[in-house]
């Protein structure tokens, strides 16, 4: 059966329930193309450009 072998202490119960481990935003950027925000290193799914080229065709 699990059962903890020693306490856990209120430092360590706080430091694991802190917001340390809190996601960070996904990054944005604007695309030059088109000025419409996008993931960075991502095809822009507005226009269909990335690094200056148009790989897909959007309507």
């Amino acid at each position: 059966m699990a059962v903890p072998k020693r306490r856990v202490s209120k430092a360590r119960r706080d430091k694991r329930r802190s917001n340390v481990w809190k996601m960070e935003p996904v990054a944005l950027v604007k695309c030059p193309q088109c000025g419409e925000a996008k993931r960075p290193h991502r095809l822009c799914t507005a226009c269909g450009y990335y690094n200056g080229k148009q790989v897909i065709s959007v309507d």
